[in-house]
């Protein structure tokens, strides 16, 4: 079964702010088995618009990632986000199939 992903790319109004959706987050992220890939750091936009903060988040499986979104815990956590932050995340399936040789 493929893994799904949370592709996350957001601005953040007010860092002090989202320390404390990071915090809230946690358990919506530990209840549905998420493993961060990537969690800010460096980038360089090569195509399209920057955002100062690019997340990719695993998950066991497309259905997993859907029902952190979805669930109470994840819910509770975006109120907190929500006023300070623009930006998109984007749930997707994993791929397995071939690769380039």
């Amino acid at each position: 079964m493929p893994k799904g992903y949370w592709v996350v790319r957001m601005d953040n109004s007010d860092p002090e702010r989202y320390k404390v959706y990071v915090a809230a987050n946690a358990a919506a992220f530990k209840k549905y088995g998420a493993k961060f890939l990537t969690r800010g750091g460096k980038t360089e936009a090569v195509e399209g618009k920057a955002r100062e903060r690019n997340v990719v988040i695993e998950f066991p499986s497309f259905q997993a990632a859907l029902d952190c979104w979805n669930s109470p815990e994840y819910k509770e956590a975006l109120k907190i986000r929500k006023d300070i932050s623009t930006g998109e995340i984007v749930v997707v399936e994993g791929y397995e199939g071939p690769q380039p040789n």
